[in-house]
């Protein structure tokens, strides 16, 4: 049976989230809310853990995943910036964007995109997720929740328990998410000083960063 945490979408109860950092630490894959949409995560250690969250989103190896920091410090660790990357993410960050971004040694291969050896990088403003994070003390990899089969992500604890009644560990329900998924840019080009690429337009809004889709 899924376990399902209620907690306060403002004030999450710690001791709620402490049992949830226990469970991704014991390997078990969670859907936590996101000030996107809802997310599948797990521990980022736990080869076994990716794999299976791989399998319940029906994703292969060339699907980015996507680690959840706390905050821009948690970088260096995970993944190669410069300078004019650095000033981007430091104005985007927390918020509803995912950063497509060179992946440090320090990542395992399995984790990296593999033939491009990039990785996501997400710095969420939810207080539930950075309470979580905060009990964890580390990243957790994560993808959009997004049942196989289908385009829109779920965000809504009750649908998520629906459709997996069965092959989650856990949710996390702090109350609808909105309905709409992270904006992705690929920071990679600005390496080679070209312009950051937006992948897909969402929820966070480009005029905030200076970019646009022209």
């Amino acid at each position: 049976m899924v376990q399902r945490f209620e907690v306060h979408p403002e004030n999450p109860q710690p001791r709620l989230l402490k049992q949830a950092a226990d469970m991704l630490r014991q390997g078990a894959i969670l859907a936590i809310p996101t000030d996107s949409s809802y997310a599948l995560a797990c521990h980022l250690d736990d080869r076994a853990a990716v794999e299976r969250l791989r399998r319940i989103r029906q994703i292969n190896d060339k699907h980015h995943l996507t680690l959840l920091c706390r905050d821009l410090s948690e970088l260096a660790n995970h993944a190669r910036v410069d300078n004019r990357q650095y000033r981007l993410l430091k104005l985007a960050t927390p918020g509803a964007y995912t950063f497509i971004l060179e992946a440090s040694k320090e990542v395992p291969k399995r984790l990296s995109h593999p033939s491009r050896k990039t990785i996501g990088l997400r710095v969420p403003e939810h207080k539930t997720i950075q309470e979580l994070l905060t009990q964890l003390g580390e990243p957790l990899i994560a993808t959009t929740l997004i049942p196989p089969g289908e385009v829109e992500p779920l965000h809504d604890a009750d649908d998520i328990l629906a459709h997996f009644p069965h092959e989650l560990d856990a949710v996390i329900d702090a109350g609808s998410c909105p309905a709409q998924p992270t904006t992705v840019i690929d920071l990679v080009p600005m390496s080679l000083g070209n312009a950051p690429q937006v992948l897909r337009q969402g929820r966070g809004p480009l005029d905030a960063l200076g970019l646009n889709l022209d």
